[in-house]
């Protein structure tokens, strides 16, 4: 049984809100600013997917350096958690633009299944941070015999 995280439910309402005035339209300014930093909006990207003994998580995650992101599971939740250093301008320099995001991120995913904590692998390459999470034991679908009588 999963526990209420008054957190995530919030965070939930706050992605539904301002998908709804995207939906219509209508730009927010303050959108980002509701139980939310800039910097941390849905950030990382994920992607996941599962076989029979296995889910796998993709992070987009570039410009982070992996000594400054940490990774956490229990039970069938994982969560993401780091900061992207801030763009530094180097003297002399005149900064025309700068979109690229700073700061610490946290991310919180609940995952179909329970995962075996001891069995989880994260390799990061190429700006994406893959992680392979075995499957527990009891989450695993097991093949029943039927007798004939």
């Amino acid at each position: 049984m999963a526990s209420w995280d008054v957190f995530r439910e919030l965070d939930n309402l706050r992605r539904e809100i301002d998908e709804a005035f995207r939906g219509v339209g209508i730009y927010r300014p303050l959108a980002s600013a509701f139980l939310s930093p800039v910097t941390t909006r849905r950030f990382p990207l994920v992607n996941f997917s599962e076989d029979e003994a296995h889910v796998y998580v993709d992070a987009l995650v570039p410009g982070v350096d992996p000594k400054d992101t940490d990774l956490t599971v229990l039970r069938n939740t994982i969560s993401i958690s780091g900061e992207r250093k801030p763009f530094v301008e180097q003297k002399g320099q005149i900064v025309h633009r700068s979109e690229l995001g700073s700061g610490k991120f946290s991310r919180t995913l609940e995952l179909p299944v329970d995962i075996d904590p001891d069995k989880v692998r994260a390799e990061y390459r190429d700006g994406i941070l893959r992680i392979t999470l075995a499957k527990a034991e009891h989450a695993k679908p097991k093949r029943i015999a039927i007798s004939q009588s």
